[in-house]
């Protein structure tokens, strides 16, 4: 049996997200699966597992979004389907804060913060620590990571954004961050 390819999922998909990713991925020694890229995915699950296979190394870092969807989404289906699939492993998801009320939520493990500190607990859209008690990230496509059983979640705000504090001008330092994050803990 061949071994399963490890990936990193981002539950965001937007152009700002996509040039946020490639680079972080960069920075990790990762490949980007840039055809990920769209608001909703616009790849069918069979679809992005034949390009995650077809990688050059791993990890691969996919990007899944549902465009707000309050029901299960374009996104949410393809991350089922790599969930599920037997080829493909996901050692990490980034949750990305969308301040959903209608969603469900995520609990995370962790989150990083717009200033690049890990925190306890979820964090906003403009990546600020919620302080109110809440225990969920609330975000577009985030409800089935933990259906899925993905072992390290990542809280973030709006990949690529935040003000300007994830920009892929600067290296994309919080989306880096969270993927540093999943390679170190995937290890261990």
């Amino acid at each position: 049996m061949a071994e399963r390819r490890k990936i990193i999922v981002v539950t965001d998909g937007d152009k700002n997200a996509r040039r946020a990713v490639e680079v972080a991925a960069k920075n990790i020694g990762a490949r980007c699966i840039t055809a990920s890229e769209g608001n909703p995915t616009p790849l069918s699950g069979p679809e992005m597992v034949n390009l995650i296979k077809t990688a050059q190394h791993e990890p691969v870092v996919v990007m899944v979004d549902d465009r707000g969807s309050c029901r299960k989404g374009a996104g949410e289906r393809v991350l089922e389907y790599l969930g599920e699939n037997p080829d493909i492993e996901i050692i990490g998801a980034v949750a990305v804060a969308s301040n959903d009320p209608v969603a469900e939520g995520v609990e995370v493990d962790f989150s990083v913060s717009r200033e690049g500190e890990l925190v306890r607990g979820p964090v906003n859209k403009q990546g600020q620590p919620e302080g109110d008690g809440r225990a969920l990230l609330e975000g577009d496509t985030v409800d089935v990571l933990r259906k899925l059983g993905v072992p390290v979640i990542v809280g973030t705000g709006d990949t690529g954004k935040m003000d300007g504090a994830d920009s892929f001008r600067d290296g994309a330092p919080i989306t880096t961050r969270a993927f540093q994050e999943i390679l170190r803990r995937s290890r261990e």
